[in-house]
């Protein structure tokens, strides 16, 4: 049900994703995670193409906070700031963070290798199904998506709507 991976660069580090639909206490589990009772990041997966999309945003996230360099004051809301298209934290959070009103949710878990992993307790507070990660297309809004991140037809026709948001969200602080 759950993805989890290594990152390339950080070996030592692992993400783990899990996705969940028909959830009805959003406003219950995003108060959690502000009050730090849920060590994650939660994303509304409408926003989300591909679990790869998050393994970026979660590898960036990493990277700024082991050379010091985030621009939040945590990693859960760095791995949302880094989903965002803009530098601007509060949008990011408005469009990728999920709203108290939200009926699914992607809970983004990063762990060092040698923590031993242990889910049953965000599984616990969530109350809503839990889903494979792959299947997050199911509940992706691809015209928002396209429309945050501005991805033309032409565009399309020479990549994917995943190569698009990816390229955007790896050259936002370049640009």
């Amino acid at each position: 049900m759950h993805l989890t991976q290594e990152l390339e660069l950080f070996p030592d580090v692992r993400v783990t994703q899990l996705l969940f639909k028909e959830v009805k206490n959003a406003a219950e589990l995003r108060q959690s995670a502000v009050d730090g009772k849920i060590n994650g990041a939660l994303i509304n997966p409408t926003m989300l193409v591909d679990p790869f999309q998050v393994l970026v945003a979660a590898n960036k996230a990493v990277c700024f906070q082991k050379n010091g360099k985030m621009k939040t004051r945590a990693l859960s809301s760095e791995i949302i700031f880094n989903l965002s298209p803009t530098n601007k934290i509060s949008d990011a959070f408005k469009r990728f963070g999920i709203s108290d009103g939200d009926d699914c949710v992607m809970v983004v878990v990063v762990q060092d290798k040698s923590e031993t992993p242990c889910f049953d307790d965000i599984v616990s507070k969530v109350d809503g199904c839990q889903i494979p990660v792959k299947d997050i297309s199911l509940l992706s809004d691809h015209m928002k998506i396209k429309k945050l991140y501005k991805v033309t037809p032409q565009e399309e026709k020479c990549g994917t709507l995943l190569d698009a948001v990816v390229s955007r969200m790896a050259t936002k602080d370049v640009l």
